[in-house]
């Protein structure tokens, strides 16, 4: 017999992955892995749209509260741990669901990551340096002149991706995009997600090692038909977030003292226009509509990604019978079968 594939709930954010995986677990044995780099961090619960406790009880989560927002957590970090815990579960006689959103951490899993060079520390002040002289619209002219196709798909003022880029060209004397040319199977290069980091990892610093899976995976992608409905929802769920306190939730972690808008933990969407807020970078007035467009702009690129992933099962996340549409593909794809 062929061995039964993990499953993978993927798509943008506020698809609906966390709804249909809860549905998936009322009718199948299922333990959740949270596939999703701001949900690692502790005391970030509102604005990362967090599972509740009462889900937490009902299914078991893995990879949920692991790191603190000081702390840092690759993309190769996650790949092992969740090799480790689809081992386990396994064991258990349960059937790992992998669920959301950051696809770099799914490519570190599936395929591995290219053993890039690693952060150099004297690089990355010299650049933080020259970005404090000229700005970062400046660095990424710069950037464009040794490394367009990089430059083509960052934004002006994205620092920490346009850093990494620059520092792997001072390091390595080779563009970025050839670093990613060199191993990329599915046709995808690496994205940013709300708390999705770049290609480097969570962390800005890149693992030689090449950690992934051997196991099988089937992906599951929940995209919407009609793309205002997922603008709709992102509005719906960015308002839900105001309303319970995530202004809050940001003034509390700026009052431990330790933490700072560079850290990957604040660059998640929704946490970092929060923090420009209260910085006073813009007006409070216009937190909902930033936070909204940057929430947008995050949902894009990771319907980018997911199209260049030819083998995912894709679902229409806007249809009404959405959950009815995933268990049946469930039950097809992990019917046991006999190997040719």
């Amino acid at each position: 017999m062929t061995p039964l594939p993990t499953i993978a709930l993927v798509g943008p954010t506020a698809s609906g992955k966390s709804e249909v995986a809860m549905a998936m677990a009322e009718v199948l044995p299922v333990e959740i892995v949270s596939v999703d780099s701001a949900l690692v961090y502790r005391g970030m619960d509102i604005g990362t749209a967090k599972p509740s406790l009462a889900q937490r009880a009902a299914v078991a989560h893995h990879l949920i509260d692991i790191r603190d927002p000081l702390q840092v957590y690759s993309a190769a970090q996650f790949a092992n741990d969740a090799g480790t815990l689809i081992a386990q579960i396994r064991g258990r006689g349960r059937l790992p669901l992998l669920v959301g959103g950051t696809m770099l951490y799914m490519k570190a899993l599936i395929d591995g990551l290219d053993a890039m060079p690693s952060a150099d520390a004297q690089v990355r002040a010299r650049l933080d340096a020259q970005a404090a002289r000229i700005g970062w619209p400046a660095m990424h002219n710069e950037l464009a002149l040794v490394d367009p196709l990089t430059a083509a798909r960052l934004r002006p003022n994205d620092g920490q991706r346009i850093q990494r880029a620059l520092e792997v060209w001072q390091v390595s004397g080779r563009a970025l995009s050839d670093w990613h040319k060199q191993r990329a199977p599915s046709g995808v290069q690496a994205e940013g997600k709300l708390g999705e980091q770049s290609p480097t990892s969570a962390s800005g610093q890149t693992n030689n090692e090449r950690a992934s899976t051997t196991e099988p995976i089937a992906l599951i992608s929940l995209e919407p038909q009609d793309r205002a409905w997922l603008h709709a929802r992102i509005a719906q769920r960015f308002d839900a977030m105001l309303r319970e306190g995530l202004v809050d939730e940001v003034l509390a972690l700026r009052a431990r003292g330790d933490l700072n808008p560079s850290l990957p933990a604040m660059r998640c969407v929704g946490y970092r226009q929060t923090w420009e807020a209260l910085d006073g970078v813009w007006p409070m007035s216009e937190l909902r509509d930033r936070g909204i467009f940057a929430t947008r702009q995050l949902a894009k690129r990771q319907l980018t990604w997911l199209r260049g992933m030819p083998s995912r099962h894709t679902i229409a996340c806007d249809a009404p019978d959405v959950q009815t549409q995933v268990l049946q593909l469930v039950h097809k794809i992990t019917q046991p079968r006999n190997a040719p």
